[in-house]
């Protein structure tokens, strides 16, 4: 295994350097294909999220690695090499797993304890699948990580640490009072309706407001979204019909509708809060545009910015009567975020799981070897037999099966042990000249175990893996 990750988050990067830095779907394609198109690289995956852009790969050169890594995020990213490589973190192998467990259960995040990134780390792997980058390291990474963080979220009690970056972004427009009392039959305006958006829009639907508009740039994306949160029994994940019911507890009567973006100002100079989480690249909401939507009002703006980069001007925090909460106010806030006694918890899940990783992918690593061994030995039992067959031509078929059974039985009795306790030894720290040292033993055939592997790979034969 030769693991290596390098990126920036919010924990070595300013926001601003962040927002230069961050990737669109375009691109983070195109990064994939030029990964596993240069010579250290043989697997690719990028996580890339509001607050951190990072790039896994699997190596075979540790120092030629991290340069190809860090010069690729440089080019896709648009931001001079020279002024990234300050912010750039690198970990390399069991501390790369390490890094990806403990950002699966919210350990890195702004928010700790939030548990959206698994759902982004799960995008991340199906999109490494569909570009095909991904082999055999990543998927069992990837794939482990996520089960990780749902056991640091089952296990403990790491939510009570911290909350979704929209639930904390809320609050931190709440200033202090109760979501629900302070959002309580408000009007809202959600720009965007990704996953984030989504989240953003249940949850002011969960908490009370009483009228939502979703803006976005496709708008059949915009009116899923506002069937899935209004309609009895509607489709999607979050329950139409709960959402219904929960809000006319609250104060029914919410009503909702989907607009284009053209439509956005003048939702704006009706909303009292306004979430917007785009994939746009420039501005959604200059602040010429908010300064106009505040004439003549005398309520507050609410105004929360999720995205990365930004959507909302900075400079609304100037604009008399609106507050604006976006992701460098967040991160801030987020520094003084009580933390729970839990998160020793999951840090200890963290470890286990690491050295669990760790010693299947060593004991993976011999299991080729280990099936070529085998496959050897039933080719030679079989050019026994044949030979034995010219010999004595007069066994007949009963006698044939019973040589047959015991040649094999022996040879495989002389194997058993021998490939168990090798199989056990590799997987421990230091284990994986084993592999090396059974093929120079029994004089294997590089291409025969070269070719197991890429049958493992692909997910192998079913009579291989039992065998080994």
């Amino acid at each position: 295994m030769s693991l290596l990750v390098v990126g920036l988050s919010h924990r070595s990067a300013p926001v601003s350097v962040l927002e230069r830095a961050a990737l669109d779907p375009e691109a983070r394609g195109k990064l994939l294909q030029d990964a596993v198109s240069a010579e250290p690289v043989t697997e690719s995956a990028v996580l890339s999220t509001c607050n951190r852009i990072e790039l896994y790969a699997d190596v075979d050169k540790f120092h030629a690695g991290v340069a190809e890594l860090s010069t690729l995020l440089a080019r896709h990213s648009g931001v001079d090499l020279e002024e990234l490589t300050p912010y750039l973190y690198v970990h390399y192998e069991d501390r790369a797993v390490h890094h990806l467990f403990s950002v699966a259960c919210g350990l890195d995040s702004m928010v700790v304890g939030e548990g959206q990134i698994l759902g982004q780390i799960k995008d991340a792997l199906a999109v490494a699948q569909e570009q095909h980058t991904a082999g055999r390291l990543l998927n069992d990474l990837f794939q482990q990580a996520l089960r990780v963080g749902k056991r640091a979220h089952s296990e403990t009690g790491i939510d009570k640490a911290g909350q979704s970056l929209v639930t904390f972004g809320l609050e931190q427009l709440a200033a202090g009072r109760d979501v629900e009392g302070w959002a309580h039959g408000k009007r809202a305006l959600v720009i965007g309706a990704g996953s984030m958006s989504s989240l953003a829009a249940t949850t002011l639907v969960r908490n009370g407001i009483g009228e939502l508009a979703v803006a976005n740039r496709t708008v059949e994306r915009a009116e899923r979204l506002v069937a899935i949160l209004t309609e009895p029994g509607g489709p999607g994940a979050h329950g139409g019909t709960a959402l219904f019911e929960r809000s006319r507890e609250l104060g029914g009567g919410l009503t909702a509708r989907a607009v284009a973006m053209a439509g956005v100002e003048d939702e704006l100079a009706l909303a009292d809060i306004v979430v917007s989480c785009t994939g746009a690249t420039g501005l959604v909401l200059t602040g010429g545009t908010v300064a106009a939507a505040r004439a003549g009002r005398t309520a507050p703006l609410a105004l929360l910015d999720l995205a990365m980069p930004r959507d909302i001007d900075a400079a609304v925090h100037r604009i008399e009567g609106a507050h604006l909460v976006d992701i460098e106010s967040l991160a801030d806030a987020s520094a003084d975020a009580p933390m729970a006694a839990d998160v020793d918890k999951v840090r200890g899940i963290v470890s286990d799981e690491v050295a669990a990783f760790g010693a299947a992918q060593r004991a993976a690593h011999i299991t080729p070897t280990v099936v070529a061994l085998r496959t050897m030995a039933a080719d030679v039992v079989t050019s026994e037999i044949a030979r034995l067959d010219g010999r004595l031509p007069d066994l007949d078929d009963k006698q044939r099966a019973e040589i047959t059974q015991t040649v094999r039985r022996v040879v495989d009795k002389l194997l058993h042990a021998p490939t168990v306790r090798v199989k056990q030894l590799a997987s421990e720290p230091g284990g994986a000249g084993y592999a090396d040292a059974l093929r120079e033993l029994f004089d294997l055939d590089p291409q025969t175990v070269a070719a197991v592997s890429r049958a493992d790979t692909r997910g192998g034969s079913h009579e291989a893996r039992e065998r080994a």
